[in-house]
């Protein structure tokens, strides 16, 4: 039945041209035929039809970067040649020659549309010829491949005819095409879609425009090609499956009506004691389970290999191995026979048992793997010594063999037992005692680390399991005492927050409630009035921010942050950062010193992201920096990675805990009453670390460096 179910629909009442490996095959033949034959591909056309768009011309000129990028790109490359070559004048004059006409010629893309556009149209020509050779490769393929098809075809529109082969011969397959059977339609209209990658090109599809064309006639394969076409081993195989298959079904069918019939057996066949059932009962109730189990995915492998081997037997068909194939049938078959059998039997008897709850109950107790975890649940109570004990165990046994052994061969006591006695088996006792002292020990540090006595060490001596063991639990005391003050300075900076947030939040608050009630105050004069107004509006907006500025720091503390990477120029970001700030720096009387390097450091960053975190380390430095002293900002490559640092003079003092720094609302107790958030930092650092970079804080007397560091090409 299984293999009715599996491969009934593959074969009952279906040929080898319904099969769809044939309908596959047949499919592909009518595409490449009306792409090879039909409507074949037109080369030159579809160089024709190439545009260049302005958007592909602004690609191509702006690929490697900006012209004045271009041209100092250009002189660098040129630059070390051209010193190097400075005992060769010959030498020296053309290379200078050869550097000025790529520095022309770049010029000239970005002064000429159409001297790009040629340069794009000559690239898409290129790959348009690469791909009609290609299609010529395929092309002989296609002929050879199906040279056994024959057709006769005819374009309705034109009335031109295509034919190849005798198509009124007796043929083994037909498809007829016309208005009753419905045409051969061939579009010739196609994206030709561009395998030879090239940088310069912002599209690699071009589309040719065609034409929809209708074909009538027939497609036929005749019977006196059949030994030349491909399938011919797959019908033959197809056939045997089929043949196989129908036997199969019919032993099958012929079985279940004997069995219906005059063979009808009753339940009582298979319950009644037997030498069998007697053998499968004396085994443990998980072991039959497994047994029967077992039996029956050892059963459902065979058929499913019965039926691979029927239906895949292209092997056997090929090399006419028919003895082979019939005595592998056989072998599967009995071994299908024996295990589906003990599966059956196996389930009948265990369906009997577990209608009998209590004796069900009392089987699981005498069951193997009850026993045996029983057994090992105790011995392992404490792993080192159960360890231990095994071990003990096998040198007991050791010694008990070669002590039997002696008296067969007494002259082996001295020269092998007693030095086996002496070195392996006394020392092994010795060490066992030893252990279970030092184990006593430990369990009394134990009870008293539980009773939270924290001061004193576990003692570690040797490398044995107790003694890693003991520098465990030493790691866990140590572990206790660094939690419990991770968690007094939690509580901490908890309190602290909650302060903090509560402050800054209620400062701006109460201020508008206090204008607000000023402003329902109906003498107050107009100029009044529109003063209050504007503080509201000021401490509104102040409000606000604040409220942002902690959403958005939690935000990105949860991780629940979408980066926008790209490649960005950080030197160029820098530079329009501090030319946005320079004037606030004048008017707070700050002098801002910025070492930039003379090449691009690029990064794959989120450009809004990391902006935001150069003007918070740059407005952080201009409100919290000493007035009439100096700004350092730098960036500069270090190894693999970018490097920006900001340092300052603090105006207030910061302390010695630089690490609370970039906690949330977190400011020198002196900066209180300044205008920030007291989250620049801390979003900065988030930022940074959503990048897998780092930001770090560093403070010598009131000197305060912020360093930010990122993976850069």
């Amino acid at each position: 039945m299984f293999l009715l179910f599996h491969f009934g629909a593959q074969f009952i009442g279906k040929s080898y041209f319904d099969s769809d490996g044939f309908k596959g095959n047949l499919e592909r033949f009518k595409e490449d035929i009306g792409f090879f034959v039909l409507e074949p591909f037109d080369a030159e056309e579809a160089k024709k039809q190439i545009t260049v768009s302005q958007e592909e011309i602004e690609f191509h000129r702006n690929y490697y970067g900006s012209l004045t990028e271009q041209v100092e790109n250009i002189k660098y490359q040129y630059q070390d040649r051209i010193e190097q070559a400075a005992n060769d004048p010959e030498l020296q004059k053309m290379l200078i020659a050869e550097r000025d006409q790529k520095i022309e010629d770049i010029k000239k893309n970005f002064s000429d549309n159409e001297h790009v556009a040629k340069k794009v149209r000559k690239q898409k020509e290129e790959l348009v010829d690469k791909y009609a050779a290609s299609k010529k490769e395929e092309e002989k393929i296609f002929f050879d491949e199906f040279k056994y098809f024959a057709y006769e075809l005819r374009n309705v529109e034109t009335g031109e005819i295509f034919r190849s082969g005798d198509v009124d011969a007796e043929a083994v397959f037909t498809e007829n095409f016309g208005s009753k059977d419905g045409y051969l339609v061939v579009n010739s209209s196609r994206t030709i879609h561009l395998d030879y990658y090239n940088d310069t090109l912002m599209s690699h599809e071009i589309p040719v425009t065609g034409k929809l064309s209708r074909f009538e006639g027939k497609i036929t394969i005749p019977k006196a090609m059949m030994n030349k076409a491909y399938f011919k081993k797959d019908y033959r195989a197809f056939m045997l499956s089929k043949i196989s298959l129908y036997s199969i079904w019919a032993t099958a069918l012929l079985a279940i009506v004997a069995l219906l019939t005059f063979a009808k057996p009753s339940l009582n066949h298979f319950l009644s004691n037997s030498r069998l059932k007697e053998t499968f009962l004396k085994l443990p109730v998980d072991v039959r389970f497994a047994v029967t189990l077992f039996s029956a995915l050892i059963a459902y492998k065979f058929i499913l290999d019965i039926g691979y081997l029927i239906v895949y037997n292209t092997y056997y068909s090929q090399n006419e191995y028919w003895i082979r194939y019939i005595f592998d049938l056989a072998y599967h078959f009995a071994f299908f026979f024996i295990f589906a059998s003990i599966s059956i039997l196996g389930a009948i008897w265990l369906w009997e048992l577990l209608k009998h709850t209590e004796t069900l109950k009392e089987e699981w107790k005498n069951a193997f793997l009850y026993r045996l975890s029983d057994g090992l649940r105790d011995l392992f109570l404490n792993r080192s010594i159960g360890f231990q004990a095994l071990f003990i165990l096998m040198v007991v046994f050791c010694a008990g063999f070669g002590l039997a052994v002696i008296f067969v061969y007494p002259s082996l006591a001295v020269s092998v037992y007693a030095p086996l006695f002496i070195f392996i088996a006394l020392p092994a006792i010795i060490i066992f005692l030893s252990n279970a002292g030092y184990l006593n020990r430990i369990l009394k540090q134990t009870k008293e680390m539980a009773e939270g006595r924290l001061t004193t060490e576990v003692k570690v001596k040797g490398k044995s399991p107790l003694a890693k063991h003991a520098q465990n639990l030493n790691e866990l005391q140590e572990g206790i005492r660094k939690s419990l003050t991770e968690q007094a300075k939690s509580e901490r900076l908890k309190t602290e927050l909650i302060t903090n947030v509560s402050h800054d939040l209620r400062t701006p608050l109460t201020s508008i409630i206090t204008y607000t009630d000023l402003l329902k105050n109906p003498e107050i004069t107009e100029e009044e009035r529109k003063r209050y107004i504007e503080i509201l509006e000021n401490k509104s907006q102040r409000l606000k921010t604040l409220i942002e500025d902690l959403f958005e720091v939690s935000k990105m503390s949860s991780g629940n942050v979408e980066l926008k990477k790209e490649r960005i120029n950080l030197t160029q970001l820098l530079q329009q950062a501090i030319g946005e700030h320079k004037e606030d720096f004048e008017k707070a009387n700050l002098e801002l010193r910025v070492a930039l390097p003379n090449h691009p450091i690029y990064a794959y960053v989120d450009g809004q992201k990391w902006w935001r975190v150069i003007d918070n380390l740059l407005i952080n430095a201009l409100k919290y920096s000493l007035s009439g002293t100096r700004v350092y900002v730098t960036l500069k490559k270090v190894g693999p990675t970018a490097e920006f640092s900001v340092k300052n003079i603090a105006n207030y003092e910061l302390g010695d805990n630089v690490e609370e720094l970039t906690e949330r609302f977190k400011r020198a107790d002196e900066s209180r009453h300044t205008e920030g958030s007291g989250l620049g930092l801390a979003i900065a650092q988030s930022i940074a670390e959503l990048h897998q970079g780092k930001l770090e804080v560093s403070v010598d007397g009131d000197l305060f460096k912020v360093v930010v560091t990122v993976s850069a090409e």
